[in-house]
C-alpha cells in the first residue's frame, strides 16, 4: 500500500511518513532516522513525558506535547526543531542544569576539553569534584547541542548527602535530575520493585523502601539504574573519580561466563585493564541488561593474585614448576587413578571465572578423555 493510500500517515518536518497505530510521534520519528532529544524516555518501559525535552510542535494543538508519549494520529503534521520547540527546550535544559551540581558548563566551561575543565574547575575553588560521566552526559551533550552554558537560574540548594556506603553503587542526589529513567529500570525492566519516588515537591527523591541506603534495601546490585541513569547520579563504585568516559581507549564485545544465559557484554579498557563493563544494548538475550556479576564481578581479571606459573604440593608446601612438568604430573595421575579405579572415580570442577571456550574444553576433555560425566560448573561470584 502507497503512503498516499494508507490512511496511517504522519507529515513530520515536511516529509510523509507511515505508521503502525499505537506508534508515538518519537517512535515514527526514530524509524526515519529523525532525531528527538530525550532524557527520560526508556526504550522497554511505558512513556511518561517527564522530562520535556522530546517536546515538538503539532499543526492545531493548543500547546507542544510529548512526542514520547503522544501517539501518532492519521494526518497529523509535526515539526521537531521550529522555533517554538527550540525555545522550550532551551529552558527545559535550563532549568535542568539549575536543579542541583551539574558543574559541566561552570564558568563557561562549554568547551569539549576535559583538562580545560578540570582547569576551571580547580581554579574556582571550594573543592569541586569534576563530574565522573563529563563526556558521557546526556545533559551535557544536550547543553552543547543548543548552546548553552548554564548560569541562567540560580542553582538549588543540595538537599541530601552523597551516598557510597552501598558496594557497588554511588548515589549522587546533587546530580539527579528525576526524570525516572532508574526507577522505571529497575521496576519496570528488571522488576525488582527496589526503588521509587520519594517525598514532595522540592524535596522529591529517588528512594528504596524506608528511605534506607542501597546496601540495607531489596536492591540486587544488577546496575541497571546505573546504565540507564543519563547524567552523573549514579556511578559505579570502582570507576567513580578514577575513570572518566574519556579515558577509555577501547571497548570490547564479549560473552559473560557466568552462567549459560550467553549475555552480551562491552568490557570498557584502558591500559589493557578492565576499567567497566556494560550490557549491549539492542541485542539479544539480555537487551543490555546484566545481573551484579556479570556487571561488576571483574576485578578477578587483573588481582595480583592470580597464578601465573602451575604450583606442585610438596609436603606441606607448593614450589613453583615449568607446564611441561605440571602436565606430565597432572596426566600421569590422572592416567593412574582411572586404571585403578575406572573413570567415574574422577570429577571435575570448572569455572565461571575463565572463558567459555575454556569451558567447553574442559567438558570435551572430561567427556571424551577421561571419559567420565562428572563435570561441574560453578557461576558464583
Amino acid at each position: 500500500m502507497t503512503a498516499e493510500a494508507n490512511p496511517n500517515t504522519i507529515t513530520i518536518n515536511g516529509s510523509e511518513f507511515t505508521f503502525q497505530p499505537g506508534e508515538t510521534i518519537l517512535e515514527v520519528a526514530r524509524h526515519n532516522a529523525i532525531d528527538i532529544p530525550t532524557l527520560c524516555h526508556l526504550k522497554a518501559a511505558d512513556p511518561t513525558g517527564a522530562c520535556r525535552v522530546c517536546l515538538v510542535e503539532v499543526q492545531g494543538a493548543r500547546s507542544l506535547v510529548a512526542s514520547c508519549a503522544m501517539p501518532a494520529a492519521p494526518r497529523m503534521v509535526v515539526h521537531t526543531e521550529s522555533p517554538k520547540v527550540v525555545t522550550a527546550r532551551r529552558l527545559v535544559i535550563q532549568l535542568l542544569l539549575a536543579s542541583g551540581n551539574h558543574n559541566c558548563l561552570v564558568q563557561g566551561s562549554d568547551g569539549r576539553s576535559f583538562e580545560e575543565y578540570a582547569a576551571r574547575l580547580q581554579h574556582a575553588g571550594g573543592g569541586i569534584e569534576p563530574c565522573p560521566v563529563w563526556g558521557d552526559c546526556r545533559l551535557q551533550e544536550l547543553a552543547w547541542r543548543y548552546g548553552l552554558t548554564g548560569g541562567r537560574f540560580s542553582p538549588t540548594p543540595v538537599r541530601y548527602p552523597l551516598e557510597d556506603v552501598n558496594p557497588f553503587i554511588v548515589r549522587d542526589f546533587a546530580r539527579c535530575i528525576l526524570c525516572g529513567r532508574c526507577v522505571q529500570a529497575c521496576n519496570e525492566v528488571q522488576v525488582n520493585q527496589a526503588i521509587h519516588f520519594g517525598y514532595r515537591g522540592a524535596k522529591s527523591k529517588i528512594i528504596a523502601a524506608g528511605d534506607r541506603p542501597y546496601r540495607d534495601s531489596d536492591c540486587v546490585f544488577c546496575g541497571e539504574c546505573v546504565q540507564a541513569c543519563p547524567v552523573g547520579a549514579l556511578v559505579e563504585k570502582d570507576a567513580r573519580g578514577k575513570v572518566w568516559p574519556r579515558d577509555v581507549q577501547k571497548t570490547v564485545r564479549t560473552t559473560c561466563t557466568y552462567c549459560g544465559v550467553g549475555c552480551q557484554t562491552q568490557l570498557h579498557i584502558k591500559d589493557n585493564g578492565v576499567v567497566k563493563i556494560t550490557g549491549v544494548q539492542e541485542v539479544a538475550p539480555n537487551y543490555g541488561s546484566l545481573c551484579v556479576k556479570g556487571r561488576f564481578g571483574f576485578d578477578f581479571i587483573g588481582s595480583s593474585e592470580r597464578l601465573k606459573t602451575p604450583l606442585i604440593r610438596e609436603k606441606d608446601r607448593f614450589r613453583e614448576a615449568t607446564w611441561e612438568e605440571a602436565l606430565d604430573r597432572v596426566a600421569r595421575r590422572l592416567g593412574e587413578i582411572k586404571a585403578a579405579d575406572g573413570p567415574d572415580s574422577i570429577a571435575v570442577l570448572t569455572s565461571a571465572r575463565i572463558t567459555n571456550e575454556e569451558n567447553y574444553i574442559a567438558q570435551k576433555f572430561t567427556r571424551a578423555v577421561l571419559q567420565t560425566n562428572n563435570i561441574d560448573h560453578c557461576a558464583r561470584l
